[in-house]
Protein backbone atom coordinates (compact mmCIF):
# COMPACT_ATOMS: atom_id res chain seq x y z
CA UNK A 1 0.00 0.00 0.00
CA UNK A 2 1.20 3.48 -0.79
CA UNK A 3 1.10 6.39 1.61
CA UNK A 4 -1.59 7.98 -0.55
CA UNK A 5 -3.76 4.86 -0.40
CA UNK A 6 -3.29 4.69 3.35
CA UNK A 7 -4.19 8.38 3.71
CA UNK A 8 -7.38 7.77 1.73
CA UNK A 9 -8.33 4.91 4.06
CA UNK A 10 -7.61 7.05 7.14
CA UNK A 11 -9.65 9.92 5.69
CA UNK A 12 -12.60 7.61 5.02
CA UNK A 13 -12.51 6.25 8.59
CA UNK A 14 -12.17 9.76 10.01
CA UNK A 15 -15.18 10.94 8.03
CA UNK A 16 -17.18 7.92 9.22
CA UNK A 17 -16.25 8.65 12.85
CA UNK A 18 -17.20 12.33 12.48
CA UNK A 19 -20.53 11.40 10.92
CA UNK A 20 -21.27 8.81 13.61
CA UNK A 21 -20.65 11.32 16.40
CA UNK A 22 -22.81 13.94 14.67
CA UNK A 23 -25.60 11.40 14.19
CA UNK A 24 -25.42 10.30 17.82
CA UNK A 25 -25.43 13.93 18.97
CA UNK A 26 -28.45 14.73 16.80
CA UNK A 27 -30.44 11.71 17.95
CA UNK A 28 -29.61 12.30 21.62
CA UNK A 29 -30.62 15.96 21.33
CA UNK A 30 -33.94 14.91 19.79
CA UNK A 31 -34.46 12.49 22.68
CA UNK A 32 -33.66 15.16 25.27
CA UNK A 33 -36.06 17.57 23.57
CA UNK A 34 -38.84 14.96 23.58
CA UNK A 35 -38.58 13.96 27.24
CA UNK A 36 -40.21 17.06 28.82
CA UNK A 37 -43.07 17.00 26.32
CA UNK A 38 -43.55 13.26 26.88
CA UNK A 39 -43.65 13.77 30.65
CA UNK A 40 -46.20 16.57 30.30
CA UNK A 41 -48.27 14.60 27.79
CA UNK A 42 -48.41 11.66 30.18
CA UNK A 43 -49.51 13.97 33.04
CA UNK A 44 -46.53 13.03 35.18
CA UNK A 45 -44.87 15.09 37.90
CA UNK A 46 -41.71 17.04 37.05
CA UNK A 47 -39.86 14.74 39.46
CA UNK A 48 -40.78 11.73 37.34
CA UNK A 49 -38.16 10.99 34.72
CA UNK A 50 -35.62 13.52 35.97
CA UNK A 51 -32.86 10.89 36.07
CA UNK A 52 -33.59 9.99 32.46
CA UNK A 53 -33.46 13.65 31.45
CA UNK A 54 -30.18 14.10 33.39
CA UNK A 55 -28.75 11.09 31.59
CA UNK A 56 -29.74 12.39 28.16
CA UNK A 57 -28.32 15.83 28.98
CA UNK A 58 -25.06 14.31 30.22
CA UNK A 59 -24.87 12.24 27.04
CA UNK A 60 -25.15 15.40 24.95
CA UNK A 61 -22.25 16.90 26.89
CA UNK A 62 -20.15 13.78 26.43
CA UNK A 63 -20.91 13.64 22.71
CA UNK A 64 -20.06 17.33 22.32
CA UNK A 65 -16.73 16.62 23.99
CA UNK A 66 -16.19 13.61 21.71
CA UNK A 67 -16.94 15.83 18.71
CA UNK A 68 -14.33 18.31 19.90
CA UNK A 69 -11.78 15.50 20.22
CA UNK A 70 -12.50 14.13 16.73
CA UNK A 71 -12.10 17.65 15.29
CA UNK A 72 -8.71 17.87 17.07
CA UNK A 73 -7.85 14.48 15.55
CA UNK A 74 -8.90 15.75 12.11
CA UNK A 75 -6.67 18.81 12.45
CA UNK A 76 -3.72 16.73 13.69
CA UNK A 77 -4.05 14.29 10.79
CA UNK A 78 -4.32 17.15 8.28
CA UNK A 79 -1.12 18.70 9.70
CA UNK A 80 0.65 15.34 9.53
CA UNK A 81 -0.44 14.84 5.91
CA UNK A 82 0.95 18.28 5.01
CA UNK A 83 4.27 17.50 6.73
CA UNK A 84 4.48 14.22 4.82
CA UNK A 85 3.81 16.03 1.53
CA UNK A 86 0.58 14.19 0.86
CA UNK A 87 -2.10 15.78 -1.25
CA UNK A 88 -5.21 16.87 0.53
CA UNK A 89 -7.53 13.93 0.86
CA UNK A 90 -11.15 15.01 0.77
CA UNK A 91 -13.81 12.59 1.90
CA UNK A 92 -17.31 13.66 2.82
CA UNK A 93 -18.67 17.17 2.86
CA UNK A 94 -16.05 19.54 1.51
CA UNK A 95 -17.28 22.89 2.84
CA UNK A 96 -15.20 24.38 5.62
CA UNK A 97 -16.11 27.36 7.81
CA UNK A 98 -13.71 29.61 5.89
CA UNK A 99 -15.35 28.79 2.52
CA UNK A 100 -17.31 31.81 1.42
CA UNK A 101 -19.35 31.21 -0.64
CA UNK A 102 -19.70 27.50 0.16
CA UNK A 103 -18.01 25.15 -2.29
CA UNK A 104 -20.74 22.55 -2.05
CA UNK A 105 -20.49 18.95 -3.02
CA UNK A 106 -19.10 16.17 -0.97
CA UNK A 107 -18.76 12.49 -0.77
CA UNK A 108 -16.38 10.38 -2.81
CA UNK A 109 -16.62 9.00 -6.29
CA UNK A 110 -17.47 5.35 -6.72
CA UNK A 111 -13.94 4.68 -7.97
CA UNK A 112 -12.27 6.22 -4.92
CA UNK A 113 -14.76 4.55 -2.56
CA UNK A 114 -13.99 1.17 -4.12
CA UNK A 115 -10.22 1.69 -3.74
CA UNK A 116 -10.59 2.78 -0.11
CA UNK A 117 -12.89 -0.12 0.72
CA UNK A 118 -10.51 -2.59 -0.92
CA UNK A 119 -7.54 -1.14 0.97
CA UNK A 120 -9.48 -1.28 4.24
CA UNK A 121 -10.39 -4.92 3.73
CA UNK A 122 -6.76 -5.76 2.94
CA UNK A 123 -5.56 -4.01 6.11
CA UNK A 124 -7.98 -5.87 8.40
Amino acid sequence: MTRHTISEAVAARLHAAEAAIDTALTETAHLAALLPAARTGAYLSAVTGQKAFDGAAASIGALAEARSHIVDTHNALAALARRMGLDTVAVGILDKPEDSPPVGGGGVSAGIASKVNNSLSLSL
